[in-house]
């Protein structure tokens, strides 16, 4: 079983229980993390979205690097936002993958269903005549896999967001998570991006590495509804993805995680509510 953490200049995926570790081997009085940081749009998340959907664009350039060649969209000077990362990904195979802009849309409203703030705001806007996804750029951020050897300074925090993490791409069916699609701020709060490929088969990545989490997740995990993602999901997902599908894999979650309390106890299963 594994959990995301950072070691020296790599991602180093290692025993989950390692979380628990770190929460143990922290005092009682940690600072947590900033529930910002980078995260611009917390808080104010219609604003942001309305912006990306109608704000003047000055210019779009090539990304330069990403499988999907995603665009960047640069706004009129002293709005909002400075700029936009734009996938144009009709619903189709890309390189033997199936793939869609709806699918980064989809992550972003779940993810705010879910009150986690850690994909940035996504919207659908006709880009070059082509409906696409444009995501907020966050600045201030770095590559999961540039963090060289630097270590999280608040290891509690840092456990918490990997565990969501996990939950999160387990619930999404997110196939392509890695230290390239992953972003953290200077308060190593985790910002996650690169969904095209999320949602669209029914399956359960890293399931079995599943073994902690928070109350607030758990809750928000028992809390979805087929009407709420009837209304706010559904609409982005294609093919084989679906509502019933994506409710069948938080059941499993859910399930995983009352068996985890049941064995080993609730400190073990959410040992970043204490202290």
């Amino acid at each position: 079983m594994r959990g995301l953490l950072t070691l020296g200049a790599t991602l180093v995926l290692a025993a989950p229980d390692l979380c628990l570790a770190q929460a143990v081997a922290v005092s009682a009085g940690e600072a947590v993390a900033s529930e910002a940081g980078a995260k611009i749009w917390v808080g104010r998340y219609e604003e942001f979205e309305e912006y990306l959907r109608t704000a003047p664009i000055d210019r779009i350039e090539k990304v330069g690097e990403g499988v999907t060649n995603p665009d960047r969209a640069f706004f009129a000077p002293g709005g909002l936002a400075a700029c936009a990362l734009v996938k144009i990904l009709p619903p189709k195979r890309y390189q033997g993958f199936w793939e869609s802009y709806k699918s980064e849309i989809a992550a972003y409203e779940l993810d705010r269903l879910l009150g986690l703030d850690m994909v940035p705001v996504t919207v659908e806007r006709r880009i070059k005549g082509d409906r696409s996804s444009v995501q907020l750029w966050v600045n201030d951020c770095r590559l999961l896999r540039e963090a060289g050897s630097a270590v999280p300074a608040r290891p509690r925090e840092w456990g918490r967001q990997a565990c969501r993490r996990l939950i999160f791409d387990a619930l999404s069916a997110n196939i392509d998570r890695n230290a390239g699609n992953i972003l953290i701020d200077g308060d190593w709060n985790l910002i996650l991006i690169d969904h095209s490929r999320a949602f669209i088969q029914n399956e359960m990545p890293g399931l079995d590495e599943i073994i902690q989490a928070d109350r607030q997740i758990f809750a928000a995990l028992k809390a979805l509804d087929e009407q709420s993602l009837n209304e706010h999901v559904k609409p982005w997902l294609f093919g084989k993805g679906s509502v019933k599908d994506l409710l069948e894999r938080r059941d499993k979650i859910v399930s995983r995680l009352e068996k985890l309390i049941r064995d080993r106890g609730e400190l073990s299963v959410f040992p970043f509510d204490v202290g």
